[in-house]
């Protein structure tokens, strides 16, 4: 035996204490890494593009806001033709909603509040009594309620500038509306769902559609929707982009039709017809075009469609069919205006917006994309018209 055998073996021992206890740490921190939660939501890059024109008005006094004496099923007094009722418009890259009246006067709005919560709302719908809004905004990826009368951003799901499939989060979400139980639906794209979510909790409710599975086999997956209207028995009509689907779907989840709607290529949005027989669907490509079908045999019974030129539409987001004058209401999103098409001549009767022409002034917008009819408040009589 060596004469330091002891403090070798002391100093070997040591060692291997010493490589055992980094052996360990080392262990300890890959596990750590291993065990770290990913993020759940992707922050996104925000552009100009994505920001437009910023926090913009159009300097026009607020008015006093007549109360809610109509509803959907009893809309006030009407304007007739070519408009009968004031629209609320989701101008889009003016970050902003705007009512205008049939006389193109300026009745309401609302600025965002900050561009860091609200920007870029593309779609807008009243809830079932009139006095909220439902607000969807694709590339802030975030949904959002505002009250009406106060003009105030009440609740907001989803993270602005953040895209994600985990709770609170979304991923480019299209179309929104408030349902009768108080309840909000938005079609969230590109995580191939529908969402129905409850603003008192935030917690999801329902969902149709699975994230990463986008192909047409719903309820359980669905190819890209962008759009998932309520009707009047509770029903949900849902538009998916792949193949120009759309389908009607009862609360419980159960199919009653699905159709691809003939001659579109992009569908945006639709919705049915005041007799609640047929389907109006807006095509967002350019040329754009409407389509009224009926669903259960595919039939086209309705069209606009122009080629080229002042009246053809570009990238149209959404159509619909006008309660009292049978009408059609068109957002021609990228030629920055919105009309209405007579329904017998297929000419245009009335627009707001100067064609192709950008800007927030009185009688001006910037990629209008969604809208509601205000049936709800008799602004009319509030202007003084007879």
């Amino acid at each position: 035996m060596r004469p330091d055998a002891p403090i070798f073996a002391t100093r070997q021992a040591l060692v291997l204490a010493l490589l055992l206890a980094s052996s360990l740490t080392t262990y300890a921190q890959d596990g750590a890494k291993a065990a770290k939660p990913k993020p759940a939501g992707v922050p996104v890059t925000v552009t100009a593009e994505m920001t437009g024109a910023g926090i913009v008005s159009s300097g026009v006094a607020p008015l006093p806001i007549p109360p809610v004496t109509g509803s959907r099923k009893n809309p006030v007094a009407s304007w007739g033709k070519p408009l009968p009722y004031p629209i609320v418009i989701a101008d889009r890259r003016n970050n902003r909603l705007i009512e205008i009246a049939p006389d193109k006067s300026i009745v309401w709005e609302f600025v965002s509040p900050s561009l860091a919560v609200y920007r870029g709302n593309e779609d807008v719908n009243f809830s079932p009594d009139g006095k909220l809004l439902a607000v969807s905004e694709e590339d802030n990826f975030d949904v959002h309620i505002v009250d009406y009368e106060k003009k105030a951003l009440t609740w907001t799901y989803g993270t602005p500038d953040t895209r994600g499939k985990a709770p609170g989060f979304l991923n480019y979400p299209d179309d929104a509306h408030l349902l009768a139980d108080g309840k909000f639906i938005t079609a969230d794209i590109r995580n191939c769902r529908i969402l129905i979510v409850d603003p008192k909790t935030d917690k999801i409710t329902t969902q149709w559609g699975t994230p990463g599975k986008c192909r047409h086999k719903p309820p359980h997956e669905l190819a890209h929707p962008n759009g998932a209207t309520p009707l009047e028995n509770g029903d949900i009509l849902v538009t998916e982009i792949s193949n120009s689907w759309i389908s009607r779907i009862t609360r419980e989840g159960k199919v009653l039709w699905s159709v691809k709607a003939p001659n579109i290529r992009y569908p945006s949005d639709a919705f049915m017809t005041n007799d609640g027989k047929q389907v109006i669907v807006a095509d967002f490509w350019k040329p754009g075009r409407v389509v009224i079908f009926d669903p259960a045999t595919r039939k086209v019974t309705w069209e606009y469609f122009v080629k080229e030129g002042e009246w053809m539409l570009d990238h149209s987001s959404i159509a619909r069919e006008l309660p009292d004058t049978g009408d059609i209401f068109v957002v021609d999103d990228l030629r920055d205006r919105v009309m209405v098409i007579d329904r017998k001549t297929k000419k245009v009767i009335w627009q707001y917006g100067v064609t192709d022409t950008k800007g927030h002034a009185p009688g001006l917008l910037f990629y209008p994309d969604g809208f509601d009819i205000d049936v709800f408040r008799d602004w009319k009589t509030a202007l003084g018209k007879r």
